[in-house]
């Protein structure tokens, strides 16, 4: 066989196999592209030209009908103030909220790169708010329960928007104007928070400001978001790398003890290692579990559901290992609907005891545990125990419906 020929083979073999590799990929679960509906249908405040930069927007991606819960959330992508990350800290965002029920409208703000400058930005996601939470019933989405998220740049327009709701950064125009704009949540993913020259990322800060007020420090400690938490700031999650160098996690620490200041439920996750900008960064172990963790944050919070609906309840009980009380454990109430809080409280003594605003929500649910009888034994086979049933016998995992009339509770494993 030639050298020709044998080329030509090994071509075809792997046009062959990239075929084949490409059929065997799965289909995305949202194959069309996403709606898209202009923030102001006639110019847009600060406007100064007639590009498609110059009109800011939302992509819509509404989460399949079977599994909608009713959330939804405005996701600003990042990009320094000067572009946007529209792929990882934009549509990926939104399809990852989408799988788990959630509407996502990605922002196309104007940027700092073509001469918009604050509150040019803060108007367009306070627009954003409004026009989600006045268009509803249209997005069978709960106007209660829509919440702000944002990537680096992006994450200082988001929180802004959490700390900022009530500033006036545009004049009303219509109906639109007259919802709120203040998020339910907000998300704030590896962001800018301070425009403190020590810690900011100097792009976003000239790019927001704009040159001639770059040097301002007034105009910069106007914008620094952890200055401008109050009481009515939202819950919010937070999210940062150790090692990023662009943004440093300073600014979700000083955010997050901020929020701690005026008792605003936080959570913050620092992973060690990880650059800027990673977005989901699913493929990675360990950084790609702070989408998971978000998951779980927003339905511990109660996100997922309608407020109130169902109640939670107090519940208390006793729960032996082998006949003796456990000395130190836990039990755990996991709700068959994926949507509904878990709780899980700590059993010591043998006894347990959770109060009506902590509680489980009244719904059918799994019962698992986490048990040592160690301190009131001392033997060494008593080791800690894992199980989601009362004993090995039993074939299918403990389920019990949670009731506001429920009795105390009484648990005895039995695991040799």
């Amino acid at each position: 066989m030639t050298m020709k020929n044998t080329l030509l083979t090994r071509l075809s073999l792997l046009a062959t196999l990239i075929m084949t590799t490409h059929a065997l990929l799965p289909s995305p679960a949202n194959a069309q592209e996403p709606a898209r509906a202009l923030l102001w249908q006639q110019a847009a405040p600060y406007s100064h030209g007639d590009k498609d930069f110059d009109q800011p927007f939302v992509d819509i991606y509404l989460a399949d009908e079977k599994i909608r819960n009713g959330a939804a959330v405005v996701v600003c992508p990042g990009g320094g103030y000067g572009g946007l990350a529209l792929d990882h800290e934009g549509k990926q965002i939104a399809e990852f909220y989408n799988t788990f029920g959630v509407t996502a409208f990605v922002l196309h703000y104007r940027l700092g790169s073509h001469d918009y400058h604050f509150p040019t930005q803060l108007a367009d996601v306070q627009r954003a708010l409004r026009l989600v939470r006045s268009q509803a019933e249209t997005y069978q989405i709960d106007p209660h329960r829509i919440g702000v998220m944002g990537f680096s740049a992006g994450g200082h327009l988001a929180s802004m928007a959490a700390t900022k709701f009530d500033e006036k950064a545009y004049p009303a125009s219509d109906a639109i104007d007259q919802a709120s704009a203040r998020p339910d949540f907000a998300v704030l993913c590896y962001p800018v928070i301070t425009m403190d020259s020590e810690f900011t990322h100097k792009g976003s800060r000239k790019n927001l400001l704009g040159a001639d007020k770059n040097d301002d420090p007034k105009a910069a400690k106007h914008v620094s978001s952890e200055l401008n938490i109050t009481d009515q700031t939202p819950p919010t999650f937070l999210f940062h790398t150790d090692q990023d160098n662009a943004v440093p996690a300073e600014n979700s620490v000083r955010f997050y003890l901020a929020l701690r200041q005026h008792k605003i439920p936080a959570e913050l996750h620092i992973y060690q290692k990880g650059p800027h900008g990673v977005g989901l960064q699913a493929g990675d172990p360990i950084l790609g579990t702070w989408g998971g963790h978000l998951k779980a944050w927003l339905r511990t919070n109660g996100f997922l559901v309608p407020k109130g609906s169902p109640k939670r309840v107090p519940v208390s009980g006793k729960v032996s290992l082998n006949g003796t009380p456990v000395s130190w454990g836990s039990i755990t109430f996991a709700p068959n609907d994926p949507n509904l809080p878990v709780t899980s409280t700590v059993v010591r003594k043998g006894k347990f005891q959770i109060s009506p605003d902590n509680g489980p929500v009244a719904s059918p649910s799994l019962i698992s545990f986490e048990a040592s009888i160690w301190d009131a034994t001392h033997q060494t086979e008593d080791r800690v125990i894992h199980c989601d049933r009362l004993s090995q016998k039993d074939l299918q995992p403990l389920s019990l419906s949670i009731s506001s009339d429920m009795k105390a509770l009484q648990f005895d494993l039995t695991y040799p």
